[in-house]
């Protein structure tokens, strides 16, 4: 049997999707723990503590200055999978007759993309709850089109390391 290698017959490219067919694999869920990774790393970025640069009992320089870079990479990071997330949702999921039921869910996804971006460009944990918070009113509007009766308790994030 002789093998075709693909690429040598077609010109391909790699190409990346959620799903732009109806496949039904969706949830809120990833949008809302990148939303609390961006407040949990706001919170981490508030309480370090000035000085930046330290040095420790080996001689290392800059503990803190590394440890709040990389805080304010996941949290621009996961700030855009928020975007990302809800871009996917609301293209993809979201229909005319849910906006019909539910008419405050333009502006909820509208105020969600604009949260993500503030808190990509500051430090802001009041910024970051109201961002949480207005991603979990999208995940209770996302269960209730399916018929469930969305409650997460600990939608919120915990303090602690």
């Amino acid at each position: 049997m002789k093998k075709f290698k693909i690429p040598k017959i077609f010109n391909t490219i790699p190409v990346y999707a959620h799903c732009d067919i109806p496949c039904g694999i969706y949830d809120p869920i990833v949008a809302k723990i990148a939303a609390q990774t961006v407040l949990k790393m706001d919170v981490k970025i508030e309480a370090v503590e000035v000085p930046l640069q330290t040095t420790d009992d080996s001689g290392n320089e800059s503990t803190i200055y590394f440890a709040s870079s990389r805080y304010i990479a996941v949290k621009e990071e996961h700030a855009q999978i928020v975007k990302n997330e809800l871009n996917i949702l609301w293209a993809d999921y979201f229909k005319p007759e849910h906006l019909e039921k539910y008419p405050e869910l333009h502006d909820l996804f509208w105020n969600a993309n604009k949260l993500a971006g503030a808190n990509k460009q500051s430090v802001n944990t009041s910024s970051a709850k109201k961002l949480v918070e207005t991603v979990d009113q999208i995940a209770k509007i996302f269960w209730a089109t399916k018929g469930v009766d969305y409650n997460d308790p600990v939608s919120d994030i915990r303090y602690g390391s």
